[in-house]
């Protein structure tokens, strides 16, 4: 028989901030897929269940290595790409949004680890988009003091999402193969809601790009499951090198992210005030408003 351990607690159940986790009503979050654990990571044979936007799901794989989905007694879709398992609680009327750089024979394509954070889902975009935290938070490593100038850098809004280009900052070590400083180039992505990429100049290779992804798993309105997907070319580096730098990025933002506070993230305009290096957190939350997303964030006109 396979294992059945609950990973996660139930639906309705108390958060730990005391708060109730309530079902997800908002049709435009129902409608997207949503990454639920690395394949590498849900040994065959098993059934476990997890959180989906405040439901309960049950995730099984055979020893055939065939993986399914349930939300109690009924079957949701299933896909596998990019080395996760795909669901979604509503009828998406789209495909799991590509990658295609993960289809590239010469590139790594590694889970760097699936970590759970006090937070909602868009907040953790809006950190992965901030280029402005990387010399306080990130220190030595993708920024320092005194270069913390954010250069003006061309947004984009359209169906596929947001989409910002010529992003560069300074990085003393842009990537886990880097062996000195240099001028990291930038295209952040939001192709999803709740996801997020960025496509980062390659310290070895100066015709192509890394790609890094944030997939994020709403377990609640306030509590994220952030899957950390690497698509690299890198041949030196091992595995476990590639997750524990990545890991020890995650971690620096981990803290930040589960002290800002309202954990929803505020779509009003004059909800929080930007300066001109958050041009692509506007032009997110602009985008999440005209789709009228409500999950997870505070909508304009709210008063909650």
């Amino acid at each position: 028989m396979p294992d059945r351990s609950p990973s996660l607690p139930a639906a309705g159940k108390m958060r730990h901030d005391g708060g109730s986790m309530e079902r997800c009503t908002d049709p435009v979050a129902l409608a997207q897929w949503y990454p639920l654990a690395a394949l590498d990571e849900i040994a065959a044979p098993t059934c476990h269940d997890t959180l989906l936007l405040g439901a309960t799901v049950t995730v099984e794989r055979t020893t055939a290595g065939v993986c399914s989905v349930a939300d109690g007694s009924r079957p949701l879709p299933a896909r596998t790409r990019y080395g996760y398992l795909w669901t979604s609680l509503g009828d998406p009327d789209h495909e799991v949004f590509e990658i295609p750089e993960c289809d590239e024979p010469d590139r790594r394509v590694v889970n760097a680890g699936s970590i759970t954070v006090a937070t909602s889902a868009p907040r953790a975009v809006e950190n992965f988009l901030d280029m402005g935290h990387f010399p306080y938070v990130h220190t030595g490593i993708l920024g320092a003091e005194p270069r913390t100038e954010v250069l003006d850098y061309d947004v984009t809004t359209g169906a596929d999402g947001v989409l910002a280009t010529r992003c560069r900052f300074y990085q003393p070590q842009a990537a886990a193969m880097a062996t000195g400083g240099q001028i990291s180039e930038y295209v952040y992505r939001v192709p999803h809601p709740y996801c997020v990429m960025l496509y980062k100049s390659n310290p070895t290779d100066p015709a192509r790009m890394d790609v890094i992804a944030l997939l994020n798993q709403p377990l609640t309105e306030e509590t994220v499951r952030a899957h950390n997907l690497l698509c690299l070319l890198d041949d030196v580096s091992t595995d476990a090198e590639l997750r524990r730098f990545q890991q020890l990025i995650f971690g620096q933002d981990k803290t930040i992210l589960e002290n800002q506070w309202p954990r929803r993230l505020p779509l009003a305009p004059d909800a929080e005030m930007p300066v001109r290096a958050d041009h692509s957190s506007v032009a997110y939350r602009r985008w999440l408003s005209a789709l009228g997303v409500t999950y997870a964030v505070i909508p304009a006109g709210s008063t909650a």
